[in-house]
């Protein structure tokens, strides 16, 4: 099991560490480490610490990815999802939260706002070519491999 070094900023004090909620989950809930209430009106976007630093191990990336339940429940989803945090980047981590909902929402301090999976990543090289093989869908673009 890969393990993850973790800093907690003096803005996380006092919250507990992410952790899985059950022997099957995927992904650890990253909360929101503020300390008033921050609005998320509707239509608009919100960048959100969560007082955490992480040390991604080489050859992984972390995943920032939409809680479903913010999502069903009030419209508000990860904005670049999924969020790519490097191997090498050693900045606070912070979650662009978009609200797609009719009303703003109040995002308040420990609440869970997205979920983080760590990724085994696979680096390319790439091979310039003149052509490539042909395959059965070929140039077919959006909507080509069968009907809607």
């Amino acid at each position: 099991m890969p393990q993850v070094q973790v800093v907690r900023l003096p803005h996380f004090q006092g919250l507990p560490l992410p952790a899985y909620a059950t022997n099957g989950s995927a992904g650890i809930d990253l909360i929101a480490a503020i300390n008033e209430p921050l609005e998320l009106p509707a239509g608009r976007r919100l960048l959100v610490p969560t007082g955490l630093k992480l040390a991604i191990p080489a050859g992984y990336e972390g995943q920032v990815r939409p809680r479903s339940g913010l999502a069903a429940n009030h419209g508000v989803t990860v904005l670049n999802s999924p969020g790519t945090i490097d191997s090498d980047y050693r900045g606070e981590v912070k979650v662009v939260l978009i609200n797609h909902g009719q009303e703003p929402m109040i995002i308040t301090r420990g609440m869970r706002i997205a979920q983080f999976v760590l990724a085994k990543v696979e680096r390319l090289e790439w091979q310039p070519v003149e052509t490539l093989d042909d395959t059965q869908r070929g140039h077919g673009g959006f909507g080509s491999t069968g009907k809607a």
